[in-house]
């Protein structure tokens, strides 16, 4: 399979994008693996002609909206985000509505028509520069994940209205489970990604996005870290980092819909050509000017 997938590769100057939660063989066979906005941003520096983008599917949508020169597929079309499901365009609508001067900054773990209704967008790593960015007597609306709200608020020092979404995957690290860890592994360092409930965060020692995870396991002069974001991270630390010794928070932060993409799904996606992301023109350009907004911080 995977010699058939390079050679299809090559055939149609096509690249394979993974995210860091992706099943071990798939990140494998990856020319980029990273987190979705920057993904799609090394993407689009690229002569590729195709992308396969293997994460879920507002990770295709915003490669199809930073590279619309370029043909986006994704293996599995059911590849879905429960926390970007959580806010609708008709709620953010009504949510604007009642604070009509309030500028919404949308997570970019959102949907295309999401990303249209928004000012500004935001990742995990970013998202306390881009709230500070908004003038100070300015209300902010922030959507859909309430505990990278949370973060980015006491971070900034900016008070937030918080959407009540949230990332399942991210919630079913408990703080039971990092005491067992810590207890476990006394000299591991702790470090979380945002996307975790303000306990599990008050625990850690540090909080990064997967990026940031990826720099300080280089970086740091730790030895043993224990990891509190989904488990596929864990094989890129490893990968990335062999000297060095990784443990998961919990097992149970296994995000379903990212495992769907397998070897098979991408071989199939190159020899049919699915399933193509295509987003209205009149849409993809709302939805840009948020992430370029962002971008121009």
């Amino acid at each position: 399979m995977i010699e058939k997938i390079e050679h299809l590769k090559r055939e149609q100057n096509a690249i394979i994008l993974a995210h860091n939660y992706q099943l071990p063989e798939v990140q494998d066979v990856a020319d980029y693996t990273g987190d979705s906005l920057g993904l799609s941003i090394q993407a689009s520096g690229t002569d590729a002609e195709v992308i396969v983008f293997c994460g879920v599917h507002f990770m295709a949508e915003t490669a199809a909206l930073i590279c619309p020169d370029k043909l986006v597929l994704e293996p599995h079309r059911n590849a879905g985000c429960l926390m970007a499901d959580m806010i609708t365009v008709r709620q953010l609508r009504e949510w604007k509505r009642r604070h009509p001067d309030a500028a919404v900054v949308c997570y970019v773990n959102s949907t295309v028509e999401i990303k249209a209704e928004s000012d500004l967008c935001c990742t995990s790593a970013n998202s306390v520069k881009v709230v500070q960015s908004i003038p100070e007597d300015r209300p902010i609306l922030f959507i859909p994940d309430k505990s990278l709200g949370d973060w980015t608020a006491k971070q900034s020092g900016r008070e937030l209205m918080l959407w009540e979404g949230y990332c399942p995957t991210h919630h079913r690290i408990l703080s039971e489970d990092i005491y067992k860890a810590k207890a476990a592994h006394p000299d591991a360092v702790v470090m979380v990604h945002p996307e975790c409930t303000a306990d599990v965060i008050a625990l850690a020692d540090e909080v990064f996005s997967t990026g940031g995870m990826g720099r300080y396991a280089a970086e740091s002069a730790a030895r043993e870290m224990i990891v509190g974001t989904e488990i596929g991270m864990l094989h890129r630390l490893r990968k990335d980092n062999p000297g060095k010794t990784f443990y998961p928070a919990s097992p149970l932060a296994d995000c379903v819909n990212m495992k769907l993409n397998t070897l098979e799904k991408i071989l199939w996606s190159l020899e049919d050509r699915v399933y193509e992301v295509r987003i209205p023109e009149e849409l993809a350009e709302r939805a840009r000017r948020p992430i370029e907004r962002m971008l121009a911080l």
